[in-house]
């Protein structure tokens, strides 16, 4: 996308969601429908922010079918990670835990980015969801680990132990 008229949706696009919190939510969504109209049916960014749109303003069940379209449609490789993150917490909140996990695991196996943290906390919510916990704070604990003053060989030994060894343990 790099013509003149993608670069002014773009940015219309962006400032639209920059006034996100001065909308009702369904003022949003209909603002940002109105833009995505503007756009070829076969647009995948248009999709993804349509589901962005539904997704953040409470709308999973919305949400979820442009999410699928937009990927199907073949995401510029820049916005397929966050996009997988939305998408993976959309299908938790509705409820669709195994897909949730499946989608944050490979994104998390597919390589490293600055949304590594963010995809691992979102992932940590799925497993918890889906009642492994253990395994769950493990992420977490991972990735808090390298923020930390002190301590990070420490907690991060920890992290790994609780993933690797997802049951727990008692003193006998």
């Amino acid at each position: 996308m790099s013509d003149n008229g993608t670069d002014t949706w773009t940015r219309r696009m962006d400032d639209l969601w920059a006034d996100f919190d001065a909308h009702q939510p369904d003022d949003f969504v209909a603002a940002v429908r109105a833009l995505v109209d503007e756009r070829p049916d076969d647009d995948a960014v248009a999709a993804y922010w349509m589901g962005s749109a539904y997704d953040s303003t409470g709308y999973e069940a919305e949400a979820a079918p442009h999410y699928r379209r937009a990927f199907a449609l073949g995401l510029p490789e820049d916005m397929r990670r966050p996009a997988t993150i939305q998408f993976a917490s959309t299908l938790r909140n509705l409820g669709e835990l195994a897909e949730s996990v499946a989608l944050l695991t490979a994104e998390r196996e597919a390589g490293s980015d600055q949304l590594d943290d963010a995809l691992a906390a979102f992932l940590a919510l799925s497993l918890v969801d889906s009642g492994r916990e253990r395994e769950a704070l493990g992420l977490a604990l991972g990735a808090l680990a390298p923020h930390l003053p002190r301590y990070t060989r420490s907690v991060t030994n920890y992290a790994r132990a609780l993933i690797e060894d997802p049951e727990p343990t008692t003193a006998g």
